[in-house]
């Protein structure tokens, strides 16, 4: 099979060098042109230093909507932490870090055909006071530093009240997830590409999957001069000798000499049309084609007929994950793939289309054609969405299983009401929306066989124990539930929650203030959720060693537990635990007023396959 991939990428290889040629010598041509006509001093332009003056957006932050606690919005302006180390409230904090997400039973099945290169799971963009071409990027990381591995300049002012014909991003940096041998705070200023058009709006995308802890970011800094810095964009491309032969025969022929060697003695060019590639079995080219990323595919149906036709059937297009290409999918490209995804089962937009990008008609006519057959739609951080677009996912897409609108901040609260439709369904993510409570208690209503409902920082639902007792009632198979950061919910709740919903392994209570453990909620949720496997309590300050040590008693699969803030845990409790729960991974204990550092130590040292979190300020 390797062989033939190989044949198939020459293949690939030869068609298209011709058209590459072209460009190369146009490029070196003007390049030399326009350096004969500069060759003058230049005077020395200013340089410009601005810290952040704007969050424009991003995917998730650790922090709430109604306050400044851990958000993203500690990005605007001069550092607040900085060069102070340690776990700050005034710094920004996305919502995960390590793999602990991605091992459980809640976490999407990935998709296939991501770029290896495509390692982004969260991102923030910033907006600056004065465009400008950039030459150099400070970011102030206090804490766990190494999650930031791609910075993007844009074209577009996100001042400007009116969106140009043609927005460009550009990679100014691009680095691997990294783990940094210490977590004390340090200044990341990588070397950054010269770009030739002035921006304010800097984009940064991280990773958090090999970090210890959450990543801390405490501020901006964007430096650049404001005229255009003429002599840099006229550097002279290293010039292949190659480049300026005539003779494309002859160096076709040379790689069919090689192939030859590699390959054998027979003639490669005896089948002049598509080489042996037409002999070969359907479903072999499909096989093959299976490795080649998106972008690969549309490139290759450019070189002849027999590869157009195996480029497009929609058999290489049942999943299809656009994410990694967000800064460039809009209407004519949903346009262009449309006929190939009429088979289409699993789409991922996240992050795409914004700005204008994909309009509301583009997307509509992409799902009235290709929706039939989904099953997974992966929308988060899409704010091209309006209550049309979901009216038409609820109409067109009827056998849809999964829905992620996570961060969908700017949708209107009536337009979730059409999502009841959607009977099917067994994931919805709606972390960050503005989903009200009529809206919410439609779709519990319609929607029975929920298995992961995430309802983070959703803080527009009035009364959460009213959704519990819902949830009770007509949600039996519920696996996953993320309350973070809840506002209302009371032991009244939790007590109808666990009574119906026995089969949860997953419980997201962090943040969660007005539960006490004087009422006994812990205790009765411990002893009625014996196959869960993930509970934060994050923030709560009330959870005590009893209620640890039921967990004990009653929950033996559990593998990640939060703790953080507790006051009234001891390390007595806590030994029970790691001793009944032989498969715990994760026990977060920062800010855990009874167990110090050297207890920590001790635990460590006796289970050494859990990994104890301890944060601290300093």
């Amino acid at each position: 099979m390797f062989p033939m991939l190989t044949v198939l990428s020459m293949f690939y290889y030869i068609c298209l060098r011709r058209r590459a040629r072209i460009g190369t010598r146009g490029e070196i041509m003007n390049s030399r042109r326009a350096i004969e006509s500069n060759q003058r001093t230049l005077p020395l332009a200013v340089e410009v230093e601005q810290y952040v003056k704007e969050i424009v957006d991003f995917s998730s932050h650790y922090g709430s909507e109604n306050s400044m606690s851990y958000t993203m919005w500690n990005l605007a302006g001069m550092p607040n932490v900085y060069p102070s180390s340690g776990d700050f409230t005034q710094t920004a904090v996305f919502r995960m870090y390590g793999k602990w997400w991605e091992q459980c039973a809640s976490a999407p099945q990935p998709f296939r055909r991501t770029p290896e290169k495509f390692q982004s799971q969260d991102y923030v963009e910033l907006a600056f006071e004065e465009p400008v071409y950039p030459t150099s990027i400070d970011i102030l990381e206090t804490y766990h530093p190494g999650a930031v591995i791609r910075i993007l300049a844009c074209s577009l002012n996100p001042f400007s009240q009116n969106l140009p014909a043609e927005i460009r991003w550009e990679v100014l940096w691009l680095g691997e997830p990294s783990k940094m041998v210490t977590h004390q705070a340090r200044q990341f200023s990588p070397c950054i590409k010269q770009i030739n058009f002035p921006t304010n709006l800097i984009r940064l995308e991280v990773n958090s999957s090999l970090l210890e802890y959450y990543t801390e970011l405490d501020a901006v800094v964007l430096r650049g001069v404001k005229e255009r810095p003429l002599l840099s964009l006229y550097k002279m491309p290293v010039i292949d000798i190659n480049d300026f032969s005539d003779s494309d025969e002859e160096k076709d022929a040379h790689e069919a000499e090689r192939l030859r060697k590699q390959f054998g003695d027979t003639d490669i060019n005896e089948h002049t049309n598509n080489g042996y590639f037409d002999k070969l079995p359907y479903e072999l080219i499909q096989l093959l084609l299976d490795h080649l990323t998106i972008p690969d595919l549309c490139r290759l149906a450019q070189t002849c007929k027999l590869l157009y036709q195996h480029c497009c059937d929609p058999l290489q297009y049942i999943q299809l994950s656009l994410q990694p290409y967000w800064a460039r999918v809009n209407d004519a490209a949903l346009d262009h793939l449309q006929s190939r995804c009429t088979l289409i089962q699993r789409l991922n937009l996240s992050w795409s289309g914004n700005r204008g990008a994909i309009s509301v008609p583009g997307f509509c006519r992409f799902l009235k054609v290709c929706g039939s057959q989904l099953v997974c739609l992966e929308l988060a951080c899409c704010h091209f969405l309006n209550e049309a677009c979901l009216e038409v996912i609820a109409q067109m897409c009827p056998n849809l299983q999964e829905l992620n609108l996570s961060s969908c901040d700017r949708l209107h609260p009536q337009a979730f009401s059409h999502i009841s439709k959607l009977v099917g369904l067994r994931r919805l993510i709606l972390y960050r929306t503005k989903i009200e409570q009529t809206a919410l208690l439609s779709i519990l209503t319609f929607c029975t066989d929920l298995r992961h409902l995430n309802l983070g920082s959703c803080v527009m639902i009035e009364d959460y124990d009213v959704i519990a007792s819902m949830l009770s009632a007509k949600s039996k198979n519920l696996k996953s539930l993320d309350i973070w950061r809840c506002k209302n919910i009371t032991e009244k709740g939790i007590s109808e929650l666990v009574s119906g919903c026995r089969l949860l392994e997953e419980l997201d209570l962090g943040w969660c203030s007005t539960l006490q453990s004087s009422t006994g909620c812990f205790v009765h949720l411990a002893r009625h959720l014996p196959k869960l496997r993930k509970f934060f309590v994050t923030a709560n300050r009330t959870v005590c060693d009893t209620d640890v040590e039921e967990l004990a008693a009653n929950c033996p699969n559990l593998q990640h537990l939060d703790l953080l803030g507790t006051r009234m845990v001891s390390p007595a409790s806590l030994r029970k635990l790691l001793q009944s729960c032989k498969n715990l991974l994760l026990l977060d204990v920062s800010f855990c007023s009874q167990i110090d550092t050297r207890v920590v130590q001790e635990l460590t040292v006796q289970f050494p396959k859990v990994s104890i979190k301890k944060s601290f300020t300093q």
